[in-house]
């Protein structure tokens, strides 16, 4: 079997598996119990976006600036020699060689810091795609409002949904292109980073089935959504195995955009649904506990994934 085969069965095993593990659990739950866990799903999303897929792009991004760093270094070491040497002969020797230190570390320095520095441009992804997805909801507001439907199909629209699938998109577009770096070092550890990203994903897809249902999809809509999303992995996997070298400067800020949309959907549509459901502040202690667990689940996970 070619590794590009075992890339796509990967990444499209992967997604149905975690998929249907998710909504056999949510499918079980009562309309009570679905509200109760948009808090779990606030929770879940929070701590991927911070926990998760925030450190996997500063990572991705530190590789990259090496990398880069590397191949500057391998093809302009005679130059940054003969500089050297030009400073040498100018300021002295040991005079020379400090100043050179110096200047190398400073600006190793402004580089890290600098505004328009990588990891600048990556956190600066995160603001533009909270910005961008503020604005792709209110555009979803405007179309319905002159829709001329009823006001709880209006309520269903402006939900979380329609941003919850575009996040995943992203999120699985990444593990897919993941999954096919690991094939492509060793099918074992292909194996092995599958397996983990499925059960990162169980309590992810369980998050988003709870908020579905809750918008208003019914079962198989809601299903065949998260199945279209899902097979946003295959593609990664796809584009992973034949770019990889071109693709990989563009992964932190895929990265960055699904975070950025997790924190959007978390922050702007989850936890005010909680704000508004009745009797908010008696069931405050179960909100925040649920909240809590769904941010205590991904690392914990992780952590269990990767022993």
């Amino acid at each position: 079997m070619s590794v590009l085969t075992m890339i796509l069965l990967a990444t499209l095993l992967g997604g149905v598996i975690s998929m249907a593990l998710a909504a056999l659990l949510a499918f079980r739950l009562s309309q009570n119990a679905r509200v109760i866990l948009i808090a779990f799903a606030a929770g879940v999303m929070l701590s991927s976006a911070w926990l998760d897929i925030l450190p996997e792009a500063v990572e991705a991004m530190q590789e990259t600036t090496r990398e880069d760093a590397h191949g500057a270094h391998a093809h302009g070491g005679h130059d940054i020699r003969h500089e050297h040497d030009i400073r040498h002969v100018e300021h002295g020797g040991a005079h020379g060689k400090h100043e050179g230190h110096g200047a190398d570390a400073h600006g190793e320095h402004a580089e890290r810091h600098h505004h328009g520095g990588p990891f600048f441009r990556l956190f600066a992804t995160v603001f533009l795609g909270i910005l961008g997805f503020f604005a792709l909801e209110h555009l979803a507001i405007w179309r319905h409002a002159h829709a001329g439907e009823g006001h709880a199909a209006h309520e269903g629209v402006v939900s979380a949904a329609p941003l919850i699938l575009i996040g995943d998109a992203f999120h699985n577009f990444v593990d897919g292109f993941l999954i096919a770096a690991a094939f492509i070092v060793d099918p074992f550890l292909g194996v092995t980073a599958t397996f983990a990203i499925i059960t990162h994903e169980i309590p992810q897809e369980l998050g988003d089935f709870v908020v579905l249902l809750h918008a208003g999809y019914g079962r198989a809509r809601a299903f065949l959504a998260n199945a279209v999303s899902s097979l946003t992995a295959v593609l990664g996997g796809f584009i992973g195995y034949f770019f990889m070298a071109d693709a990989r400067v563009f992964l932190p800020y895929v990265l960055a955009l699904a975070a950025a949309s997790f924190i959007y959907i978390a922050l702007a549509d989850l936890i005010p649904m909680l704000r508004h459901e009745p009797g908010h502040n008696r069931r405050f202690t179960r909100q925040f506990a649920l909240i809590a667990l769904g941010g205590a689940i991904v690392p914990v996970i992780g952590l269990w994934a990767h022993h």
